[in-house]
């Protein structure tokens, strides 16, 4: 069977589930790209000046899209991205038994379907929610003029500001400075997007095509589920239920290096903005109560996506870096930008002493 997603049936999909935004007919449109330029350039000048870490990269480019076109660009990242593991999933499916043969065409067209009714709904759903986005999955030779952007979704930011009533030129700072530091991560400290992309590869590369060995996986998260000692969704999503041991070793770095970011992401838009922002306590306020407050299916797909784990990740993250830095100050901090090796595990962030003892004695994680 084709490992291959029919990208154009997923792209149909997710707009369906994103739903008309009617972003191009709204006169406010208009004025909300020229803002966010604006807004953009001045944010990456607070977050340099407020992080040290001026970007390798060039400015910011910022654009403003509706919600089909923040789909558009995640389909690109995930085709680059996927290449190479479709690619082996396919040559180790080998040749099909007896079996598998009478049914190959109906699984041939069937499998693309599959997964492309997966990403689409993925997408569709998440299109409704984010703000903005750093796009920093994948660099490459390929087309880099369409990577490197930061992305804000025109419709959402709209609909929040309207809603809670939002002064929209705060607001907008307010989101630029977030994603502004993420950039900043990510251009101006030179090894962590290698590494960031050496844990996505790990992941993909300890994939395993057998379903058999998935429907095992399954049979042990029920036998968990039974007995209350396997993992649940609130642990991490889907991915993390599924993960081989291999996997979750990796998924355990990940989760140490997004808590790390998604926290100094927080914590940099506050300093950053203050004295500019008067209304950033009721956006911080607001938002984190629309993180929470999700119910019915909303609340199910943020299980099943991770989105628990992600939000207990800002939180954490932030913890880590308060504790550090009465520990020992900015200074004791910015070694987590140094190498690699000085990067938090999740059992760190969780309890800053042991990093900070950690780097007191030189030992490598």
């Amino acid at each position: 069977m084709s490992a291959t997603v029919d990208w154009a049936l997923a792209r149909r999909i997710a707009d369906r589930v994103a739903s008309d935004d009617d972003f191009a007919g709204s006169y406010l449109a208009k004025s909300l790209e020229p803002d966010l330029l604006e807004l953009t350039a001045q944010a990456e000048e607070l977050v340099a000046a407020e992080t040290g870490l001026p970007s390798l990269a060039g400015p910011a480019r910022a654009k403003v899209t509706d919600r089909i076109g923040w789909v558009d660009a995640n389909l690109a990242s995930f085709d680059r991205l996927m290449r190479p593991l479709i690619g082996r999933l396919d040559e180790e499916a080998g040749e099909p038994g007896p079996i598998g043969k009478f049914f190959a065409p109906v699984s041939d067209a069937v499998g693309p379907k599959v997964a492309a009714a997966e990403v689409g709904g993925l997408l569709g759903w998440m299109s409704g929610r984010v703000i903005g986005q750093y796009d920093l999955l994948i660099v490459e030779d390929e087309r880099p003029e369409e990577q490197d952007w930061v992305y804000y979704v025109g419709p959402n930011v709209l609909n929040l500001e309207k809603k809670y009533g939002f002064p929209p030129r705060e607001f907008r700072l307010w989101i630029a400075l977030h994603e502004c530091t993420h950039r900043a991560q990510f251009t101006g400290v030179p090894w962590l997007r290698p590494y960031f992309l050496s844990l996505v590869h790990e992941l993909l590369d300890a994939v395993d095509p057998d379903p058999m060995q998935l429907l095992e996986k399954l049979k042990e998260i029920k036998a968990g589920r039974a007995d209350g000692t396997g993992p649940t969704l609130k642990d991490g999503g889907l991915s993390t239920l599924l993960a081989s041991p291999e996997q979750r070793k990796t998924l355990d770095k990940m989760s140490g290096l997004m808590s790390l970011l998604e926290g100094h992401g927080d914590i940099v838009m506050d300093r950053a903005g203050e004295g500019l922002i008067p209304s950033q306590p009721r956006f911080a306020r607001v938002m984190s109560q629309r993180r929470s407050n999700a119910s019915g299916p909303a609340k199910f797909m943020q299980r099943l996506l991770g989105f628990e784990a992600k939000l207990a990740q800002y939180e954490e993250g932030e913890s880590f870096i308060h504790a550090v830095e009465a520990a020992g100050g900015r200074e004791l901090f910015d070694q987590v930008w140094v190498k690699a090796e000085n990067l938090p595990t999740i059992d760190e962030i969780r309890d800053p002493d042991l990093w900070i003892d950690r780097m007191a004695t030189g030992v490598a994680a």
